[in-house]
């Protein structure tokens, strides 16, 4: 006597075959690695490699666990430290990141490094953000770190309500370094937030023309379409802004409930 299986058990059952083949796919670099490191555990170049995979997969507490084998055979490298501060920062453990950012400047005073950790103060309103900004200007005349310390406190200023003296820094900022991209579009977020959205869709029209391939400006663009009421170039931008950035579901999302 033959037995058949439910139609739907047949495809449960072979969706879940597919999904662990696809699993197996997946996790084939992270395994081939392991098997490096086993036979090469002092390998450096292995080990952050596989820190590398497993960050682009988002399984931070795996990498964080690498990393951590990695600085206890050199505490005292500080690019250890920031990028396991990094790592905590994509977990959103902030409080884990501060920590470890602070140590990487302790061992290494980068400027690169100072304001990675004043950009994560100012976006959670932490007027400490500022202090480092002014340090830094003190300490280095580099025309770069003037725009960098400006959009800085022009996020600060923002996230704490003062969009004045917010839109003042970007401002600055952008006369400091015209290309500074992510400058235009905090002016334009403080726009769209006040409902000005004709004015937020010229600052990311502006944005695109700075740079026409970032896809941020057009997905902003669509966003201010949309609200306009234009059905049209709100599609026509989301679908540019998601042929320059494939991973931008929020646009291939808009384009669904619009058409």
């Amino acid at each position: 006597m033959k037995y058949f299986l439910p139609l739907t058990l047949f495809f449960f059952l072979a969706c879940n075959t597919s999904s662990k083949k696809e699993n197996k796919k997946s996790n084939a670099p992270i395994e081939q690695l392991k098997e490096q490191i086993a036979l090469y555990p002092d390998s450096t170049e292995l080990r952050m490699q596989l820190i590398t995979i497993l960050d682009s997969m988002s399984l931070y507490k795996d990498a964080l666990y690498e990393m951590d084998i990695l600085i206890k055979s050199d505490s005292f490298n500080a690019n250890y430290w920031y990028e396991k501060a990094s790592l905590y920062e994509k977990s959103k453990d902030t409080v884990a990141a501060i920590v470890n950012y602070k140590r990487a400047i302790r061992l290494y005073q980068s400027p690169e490094i100072m304001l990675t950790l004043a950009n994560l103060y100012a976006e959670y309103r932490n007027d400490t953000s500022l202090m480092i900004c002014k340090e830094i200007e003190t300490t280095y005349t580099d025309r770069k770190y003037s725009a960098d310390c400006l959009f800085v406190a022009g996020v600060y200023y923002a996230r704490t309500g003062n969009t004045d003296k917010a839109l003042e820094a970007f401002d600055y900022c952008i006369n400091t370094s015209y290309s500074y991209i992510v400058a235009y579009l905090e002016k334009g977020f403080i726009f769209y937030d006040k409902k000005d959205y004709k004015k937020a869709l010229e600052i990311f029209k502006l944005a695109a023309q700075v740079n026409a391939t970032y896809a941020d400006a057009y997905y902003w663009q669509a966003k201010c379409y949309e609200a306009l009421h234009d059905k049209t170039n709100a599609i026509a931008n989301y679908e540019r802004a998601l042929l320059l950035d494939k991973n931008l579901h929020e646009a291939s999302e808009a384009i669904k409930r619009l058409k």
